[in-house]
């Protein structure tokens, strides 16, 4: 186990969570707490910023989502979208749903929407409900239509598009992530880097830093457990029985070295937020809090900080 020392606070770099380290993935599931038991165990955890998670979870109302959120002086780095780029036909849809979800993003003061393509196994059954592998022909329109859609948000309602690689997804391999990064704009669509998948899908998230720094314009912090990972692939196991089995486990215990990730974008000429997902769902109301808790003190001792934005605006 890595243990790391306390050092200075990064100033281009702000440190939030989201939804998803409460165990929450879906708008509603019985499974998982109330949003207001969420908000208050963020600030609990001593979190100021959050990311606002699946659209529903939250209010949706800009209205009311500002007096929840001001309340508790919270502030949010981002919203989140789900949707097939490769699937041309779902295109009037998806963009109709991402624009809703863009408008609220907004309003909230945020500039940064994590787009998270769909799982081709069911999140419950793990059943395979498309190929794993996409044809070029699908590669071709998913870069194209990736810079259209960042083109849109940027344009209409100043957010930045950042794709989400996630396991059991086409976009899951370093492999896979380098080809979209080249296949797409880099002006309109860039990176979330999501440490956590990248391991998932055998990548070096440390290594992407490296090599495509400019294309990282958001970041989720996350660790799998090796062990985990090793049964994964043996037994081909999908992400949701991977998640049931502890694979996203809080730092320092799996990999990546958060230690190592956060040193290698403290090098980045950008300001960029790192949001805590560990996936936990479905997971006992009570189980969220103490972890939040003691990931947060662990990453504020690699000198990420929460208290300001990035830059050095206060929050």
């Amino acid at each position: 186990m890595t243990t790391a020392t306390t050092r200075t606070v990064i100033g281009n770099l702000c440190l939030g969570s989201a939804p998803d380290s409460w165990g929450v993935w879906f708008p509603q599931d019985e499974q998982q707490v109330p949003h207001t038991r969420f908000l208050d165990e963020l600030v609990q955890a001593g979190y100021a910023w959050l990311e606002l998670g699946p659209f529903g979870y939250l209010p949706t109302d800009p209205r009311q989502l500002a007096d929840e959120l001001g309340e508790r002086g919270l502030k949010v780095s981002g919203g989140t979208t789900f949707g097939a780029l490769h699937r041309p036909g779902q295109w009037d849809d998806m963009l109709a749903t991402t624009r809703r979800v863009a408008e609220l993003t907004a309003a909230a003061g945020a500039h940064h929407l994590v787009y998270i393509p769909p799982m081709y196994r069911d999140e419950k059954t793990g059943a395979y409900t498309e190929s794993p592998e996409l044809t070029a022909e699908q590669w071709a329109s998913f870069g194209r239509r990736a810079g259209d859609l960042g083109r849109i948000l940027l344009e209409e309602y100043d957010v930045r598009l950042v794709l989400h690689p996630h396991a059991d997804s086409h976009i899951q391999t370093q492999q896979e992530i380098e080809r979209y990064l080249n296949e797409s704009d880099p002006r309109y669509a860039n990176l979330c880097l999501d440490t956590g998948h990248v391991a998932y899908g055998g990548g070096d998230a440390v290594d992407l830093i490296r090599r495509f720094g400019e294309r990282i314009g958001y970041v989720h912090i996350k660790q799998m457990d090796p062990a985990v990972l090793d049964r994964v692939r043996a037994e081909n196991l999908s992400f949701g029985e991977a998640v049931k089995l502890g694979v996203c486990v809080e730092p320092p215990a799996g990999v990546p070295n958060p230690a190592e990730v956060i040193d290698a974008l403290s090098g980045l000429d950008a300001e960029i937020f790192v949001i805590v997902e560990q996936d936990l769902y479905p997971c006992a109301p009570d189980v969220p809090l103490p972890i939040a808790v003691r990931t947060r003190e662990y990453l504020n001792s690699c000198g990420l900080s929460g208290t300001r934005r990035p830059g050095g605006e206060r929050a």
